[in-house]
């Protein structure tokens, strides 16, 4: 009788250890997972089926810090504008590369959504490169695209984020391709477009032959209510975040928005009239700022920081209430020195511009917005010979800089484009992989951000990629 009962305290013991539960406490982002044990209880729990233990929990896989790859509409519409399918196998394999995330562009420069909007009509095509060319891609499905990416990347355990180009409202396209967007098949939205202080003078930028993406004017108010509205479609979408690109002015350098709307809003702003406009602040067809910076210039960055926050603060607001759930953020270029060219404070307010630079004003940090996000995904866009380095146009010293600019106010992803001439266009760069998987990873709060998909698919760094990434994990064992 003696055995028989140590029989039974033992494998009575035995279960009640191995039904002890884990729970899993968050540190800087939800991916950072740390176990702690419970404390055991005070009296022995008797097994519901005496000598039948059940079988010990498999800890938990660590995973690490987050690991996005981004899939751009146009480069990617190829592939996934009909093909469904398509979409499923190369989201489980994205898993199996160790990747934690996507980000679906689903509003491209060219205007038109890949997902349900009362606001704006559904994209039909892209103008794109392929084996025969530079040529329009068109979509003749009809699934959810979007709803398409979420189901696949729900199904393998991907965390799905949805992009969107914001400030865009179509694009007059290279190659004769021509025109295409909402600026173009709605003739009535020209005066939402950008104005450019060119040497010929001010013109709407609909009137100029550069090919390329056509802007709206961020501070027009119809603009914003027509963005915000696209937003609310969106955050109806079951997704883990949404990420808003080109959130900005155009790249016109300094020379846009020259309108009269922002000419009204710019005078109230600094409290009196600009008597020559737009020669007080730039002359016509300036487009660095001048040495030393003009008192009326550093207010004109001032102005347009606070044009694009104010946007930022109204799209979280509005895409919070639509899903609170739903993380908020935006992509930005990581070269804050120089970003002022974008009209773009991305900082925290925390972080004292003007101590720094001496174009700032000492107002111009109450204008950063990342205390307005939830996320925010940087592009340490160096070249594959400039990963290591403290400084920018190095990945890790934009990695690292953004840490001391973000102030805390919000985690960040990082990483490079790892194509459009960085020195990984030609493919055989996987060596590199393990180096840019370790810094970005390691000095972003959130994690890794890889740019774009179809370069990692264009040169085959599947495994090369694989293994930078099990390599990172192996850190956590």
């Amino acid at each position: 009788m003696r055995i028989i009962r140590n029989i039974f305290i033992a494998l009575s013991l035995f279960c009640m250890i191995s039904c002890e539960k884990e729970r899993v406490y968050l540190w800087n982002s939800e991916w950072d997972k740390y176990d702690t044990p419970e404390e055991k209880p005070e009296e022995p729990v008797e097994p519901e089926t005496p000598g039948t233990p059940e079988e010990p929990e498999t800890p938990e896989e660590k995973t690490g810090k987050a690991r996005f790859v981004w899939i751009d509409a146009a480069a990617n519409f190829n592939d996934y504008a009909n093909d469904i399918d398509k979409i499923s196998s190369d989201m489980a394999k994205i898993k199996n590369t160790g990747f934690t995330a996507v980000i679906v562009d689903v509003r491209p420069t060219n205007s038109g959504v890949l997902f349900n909007s009362s606001v704006e009509a559904p994209l039909t095509r892209v103008d794109a490169w392929l084996k025969m060319g530079y040529n329009w891609v068109y979509r003749t499905e009809d699934f959810d695209y979007l709803q398409a990416f979420i189901d696949a990347g729900k199904k393998v355990g991907l965390d799905v984020y949805a992009s969107m180009n914001t400030m865009v409202g179509g694009c007059l396209c290279p190659y004769g391709l021509g025109e295409d967007g909402v600026f173009y098949t709605d003739p009535s939205k020209k005066s939402w477009a950008t104005v450019v202080n060119t040497s010929d003078g001010l013109v709407n930028s609909l009137d100029l032959e550069d090919t390329g993406a056509k802007f709206f004017n961020p501070a027009n108010d119809e603009v914003v209510e027509y963005l915000l509205n696209l937003l609310g479609d969106l955050a109806k979408y079951d997704l883990d975040g949404i990420i808003l690109d080109r959130c900005r002015y155009d790249d016109f350098n300094l020379q846009s928005d020259f309108s009269d709307i922002s000419r009204q809003k710019f005078e109230a702003h600094i409290g009196k009239k600009v008597q020559n406009w737009p020669g007080d602040i730039f002359a016509p067809g300036q487009s660095e700022l001048s040495s030393p910076v003009t008192d009326m210039q550093k207010k004109w960055l001032e102005f347009r920081a606070k044009i694009i926050h104010d946007f930022i603060e109204k799209a979280s607001a509005k895409v919070h209430s639509v899903n609170p759930d739903i993380r908020f953020g935006a992509y930005v270029g990581a070269w804050y020195s120089t970003y002022y060219n974008s009209g773009v404070n991305w900082a925290s307010p925390k972080y004292e511009t003007s101590n720094f630079y001496k174009w700032a004003t000492p107002d111009y940090n109450e204008y950063g917005y990342a205390d307005h996000c939830d996320i925010m995904i940087i592009g340490a866009y160096a070249g594959v010979k400039s990963i290591y380095g403290s400084s920018e146009w190095t990945m890790n010293g934009f990695c690292t800089l953004a840490k001391e600019l973000f102030a805390g106010d919000v985690p960040y992803a990082g990483g490079p484009d790892i194509g459009n001439g960085s020195g990984f266009e030609n493919g055989g760069q996987g060596a590199y992989m393990p180096m840019i998987v370790d810094v970005c990873i390691n000095a972003c709060t959130e994690g890794l951000f890889i740019f774009d998909l179809c370069h990692i698919k264009m040169h085959n760094y599947w495994s090369d990629m694989k293994k930078a990434i099990d390599k990172y994990l192996e850190t956590l064992k």
